[in-house]
């Protein structure tokens, strides 16, 4: 069982910065954490993972901006943020030896932390 919840996400301009937060517990550590966000009639993109051994991968349209991160909490550094990156953002995990960016693939989620980004 793992339980999430994120904070950190909030308003700010194009080009601003945002760092999301996501508190998690567990009886169980999970092997890949990962960052998802869905924006307003789209489907839901994988941004980010991380597994417990600190191998990442990035979405392409997020490459060379955010970072994601973990230690007891997991991370994501959003830098030059631009409107199209606004979106409900969540924070989720699975313990399977293996890791891609699909959200089928996990089972526990985090409810979502709104970021808006204005031109």
């Amino acid at each position: 069982q793992v339980q999430l919840v994120e904070s950190g996400g909030g308003s700010v301009q194009a080009g601003g910065s945002l760092r999301l937060s996501c508190n998690f517990r567990y009886t169980i550590r999970p092997y890949c954490m990962a960052w998802f966000r869905q924006a307003p009639g789209k489907e839901r993109e994988g941004v980010a993972y991380i597994t417990t051994y600190g191998t990442t991968s990035y979405a392409d349209s997020v490459k060379g901006r955010f970072t994601i991160s973990q230690d007891n909490t997991l991370y994501l550094q959003m830098n030059s943020l631009e409107p199209e990156d606004t979106a409900l953002y969540a924070c989720a995990a699975h313990q399977r030896s293996s890791c891609r960016l699909r959200a089928e693939e996990y089972k526990y989620w985090g409810q979502g932390t709104q970021v808006t980004v204005s031109s």
